[in-house]
């Protein structure tokens, strides 16, 4: 018992990652320089091979999302695409106006200096040309989905299936079982710069204002949920912490799905309606991963470069973050790779940055898991309403035209 209790905990991603950097932090005096450089070296091999790789996987994981939705309602899947896109891109607009109005109260690394000899023994001879990028790939996705799901096309539909399984699999039996080493990589890096521990330390007490945006803005979508009935809202919570609570130790939305199902069918006045949106938008509609995630890119992006990201910036990549959403679906446990080209597109993320964003999604993924289930069952209500409201409308519509 107690052997599979210490194999369970050793195969979580996170407990790794711990282990490993500290590990690396114990012994770091101990290497030769040419060691760190080696795990630089490998943490840039595999980042650079995932960037190659990142416009076909994009394009296959959001053609596969649409298109499953063939065999759906066209105006149901139409709205809940829409209201989930509004969602995402809501949490992140949230996130930048709680980031901008907190971020004077956070300690932030002061004189960050990245310019040392220190380099990778050796890179990819060839650099990947501007049109290869996973931009492209979210709108070829998007445009081959829709013509798969109108078209019904069993032959592209399975294209598309298979492409999605084989990046699936690179993705999630190869480098998601990489994330240690990737990070320990970036982590030497930061080392021989003197920040590593720096950044933990400093870090830590940020944490704490993510958990706070958190709390806010799951508290706001249950009580909107609610129609802003203090004792509903309660209520309705208390319906959902059962699957929050099994999110948060198995740190997996899926194996929740039959608890998010039961809780969030308590709450609304339709009950069956929660089997038909729950299972389409667990792995897209992911509140506490897009907070958590723009939270810690807009604090790194300060870090390193001494000041917060414009508005304009931040709109151009808060439209590519919530396209890539859609994106996410369709991928079980190596979703975060789906992000970093967009971090480093957009927000021109360094590898050290990225490496930071990546050590913390694995350390805080049972909190983001279980922050995800709860507010997907409270935006189901939401929904709801959004489409009762519809509905009530369209038939308003068709009696005024009657009428005419």
């Amino acid at each position: 018992m107690t052997k599979h209790f210490i194999y369970t905990i050793l195969k979580q991603r996170s407990v790794q990652t711990i282990l490993v950097l500290s590990l690396y932090i114990l012994t770091a005096s101990l290497l030769p320089p040419t060691a760190h450089q080696l795990l630089y070296t490998s943490s840039l091999f595999i980042k650079d091979i995932l960037i190659w790789i990142m416009p076909l996987t994009v394009g296959f994981f959001i053609a596969y999302t649409v298109s499953s939705f063939e065999n759906k309602a066209p105006a149901f899947i139409l709205s809940l695409i829409c209201f989930e896109g509004f969602s995402n891109l809501s949490s992140v607009w949230y996130t930048f106006s709680f980031a901008s109005l907190s971020i004077d109260s956070m300690p932030l690394l002061q004189g960050a200096d990245l310019k040392t000899g220190f380099t990778a023994l050796w890179r990819l001879p060839f650099q990947k040309p501007a049109w290869w990028a996973a931009d492209k790939g979210c709108i070829v996705g998007l445009i081959i989905g829709c013509i798969a799901a109108l078209r019904k096309n069993d032959f592209l539909s399975r294209i598309l299936y298979k492409g999605k399984k084989i990046m699936e699999f690179i993705l999630t039996r190869f480098f998601a079982r990489l994330i240690p080493l990737f990070i320990l990589g970036f982590a030497a890096h930061l080392h021989q710069t003197r920040l590593l521990q720096q950044i933990f330390l400093e870090y830590s007490v940020l944490l704490s204002w993510l958990l706070i945006a958190l709390c806010l803005y799951i508290t706001f979508l249950f009580a909107v949920a609610a129609g802003f009935d203090p004792k509903r809202t309660v209520n309705q919570f208390k319906n959902l912490l059962p699957a929050g609570g099994i999110a948060l130790t198995s740190g997996c939305s899926l194996s929740t799905m039959p608890w998010t199902i039961q809780g969030t069918s308590k709450n609304l006045q339709n009950p069956k309606l929660a089997e038909a949106i729950i299972p389409a938008t667990t792995n897209i509609q992911q509140i506490g991963d897009c907070i958590a995630n723009t939270f810690l890119c807009f604090v790194i992006y300060k870090h390193f470069n001494g000041h917060a990201p414009d508005i304009s910036t931040w709109f151009t990549f808060s439209i590519a973050f919530t396209i890539a959403r859609f994106a996410t679906a369709a991928v079980i446990g190596g979703a975060i790779f789906i992000m970093l080209p967009i971090y480093e597109v957009y927000l021109n993320f360094t590898p050290e940055m990225i490496a930071i964003i990546l050590a913390f999604n694995v350390l805080l993924d049972p909190i983001i898991t279980s922050s995800n289930v709860i507010a997907n069952g409270a935006l189901c209500c939401i929904f709801e309403r959004f489409w009762m409201w519809l509905e009530a409308f369209s038939v308003m519509k068709i009696r005024q035209h009657l009428d005419i």
